[in-house]
């Protein structure tokens, strides 16, 4: 569907990101700090077959032209239902369904199934971006009324965007991720001095168990990567899935890491874990995404049970990579308090909400404020526990 308007854009929907030539996508998401709304990654997710209407999430990306030019673009997703987007507002559908509101199909900005923070608008550089998010606001307001849904949601969304949205009428709901942040690390041991004496000997030991074990980790990424190792990781991903039951939120199939090794393996980095008696191929991995100085922790599985395998592959020895590769913020992925105490202090993130029934919105938006300000006293609270080495004042 195109809409022409004013004399100057062109406004279309898509329902594939086939629809948008590359080239033309990646000059707006290259620029952007999270790797997650490139063109490759999201196609992938769509070609593979893990990110699909039968599923649960239908594409309908909006983009506006000037003349042939991509100007800017929203990547969005009509859902059927909340899972799979790690903001949780199961509560508010519930009551919607009991005030006779459909809450679904709604409109969500995201990248599918990535809690990880740095959606807004892509607009390509030396465009007037007010005037393009107005029109996006806009455009989107349109097609929520006309479509009946009921409001359009934004997750995990680039902070410098908040005040942007918040002029458009949007709702902030504050929640917390866990993230780590490089304070000027040179090496493994910088990052170990951070903490008290107990805590340092806690995480030393983890990593010893991991090492008398006769496990040796090794971190791969890029073209260091075997080719084989896309499709176990699958394996590992699925059995960590299946564990967690319909809260796995397991929605990628064995084709989607396949595809990653062709067009995406230069932002991946697995740590494996290998036997020192069967070197071949690894017993457990984490998956993980870098671009530029960032570095985000996705998915991770192992065939058995190690004592602390999973904290090492997972945190100690990304963090490890990380400090020798510059990486300034390592975000590990959803949920885990257990984070904390290896120094992911309890970080905001934050969601935008804008519902379109009157009634709903005079419930829900006041709750939004109250919530917030208990959650950053949450936060506050979760981060006076870190086992960090007390500053004398």
């Amino acid at each position: 569907m195109v809409k022409q308007i004013q004399s100057t854009y062109s406004v279309n929907w898509h329902q594939k990101i086939a629809e948008v030539p590359q080239p033309a996508w990646d000059a707006l998401a290259q620029t952007l700090k999270t790797p997650f709304f490139e063109w490759d990654w999201l196609h992938n997710l769509e070609s593979s077959g893990s990110i699909t209407p039968q599923n649960g999430w239908l594409p309908n990306h909006l983009t506006v032209w000037r003349d042939r030019n991509l100007v800017a673009a929203a990547p969005l997703y009509l859902k059927g239902h909340s899972y799979g987007e790690f903001v949780f507002d199961h509560q508010w559908a519930d009551l919607a369904n009991r005030m006779g509101i459909k809450y679904y199909p709604k409109l969500v900005g995201m990248s599918p199934v990535t809690p990880a923070e740095g959606y807004r608008f892509l607009i390509a550089p030396g465009e007037d971006e007010i005037a393009l998010t107005a029109l996006m606001v806009a455009q989107i307001d349109r097609f929520c009324q006309e479509h009946r849904l009921s409001g359009c949601h934004f997750l995990y969304i680039d902070p410098q965007w908040q005040s942007i949205m918040e002029g458009h009428g949007f709702t902030t709901w504050i929640n917390h991720s866990y993230v780590w942040q490089n304070s000027g690390f040179e090496n493994f041991d910088d990052y170990l001095a951070v903490f008290n004496a107990n805590q340092r000997r806690n995480i030393k030991r983890e990593r010893k168990a991991v090492s008398q074990a006769g496990l040796v980790l090794k971190a791969l990424s890029a073209e260091e990567i075997p080719e084989s190792l896309f499709s176990l990781m699958y394996d590992f991903y699925s059995d960590t899935c299946d564990k967690f039951g319909w809260w796995g939120s397991k929605y990628l199939n064995r084709t989607f890491f396949q595809q990653l090794q062709s067009n995406y393996s230069h932002r991946i980095l697995f740590v494996a874990a290998y036997q020192e008696t069967a070197p071949q191929q690894p017993i457990g991995m984490s998956f993980c995404v870098t671009k530029g100085d960032r570095l985000y922790g996705r998915y991770w599985g192992c065939q058995q049970e190690f004592d602390s395998l999973h904290f090492d592959a997972c945190y100690y020895t990304p963090i490890e990579w990380a400090i020798a590769h510059k990486i300034q913020v390592f975000d590990p992925g959803a949920g885990g308090r257990h984070k904390k105490r290896r120094g992911f202090p309890a970080t905001p993130n934050r969601s935008l909400h804008r519902f379109c029934d009157r009634r709903f919105a005079q419930i829900v938006l006041p709750y939004i404020k109250e919530v917030n300000v208990l959650e950053e006293r949450e936060i506050a609270a979760l981060n006076q526990g870190i086992p960090f080495v007390q500053k004398q004042s």
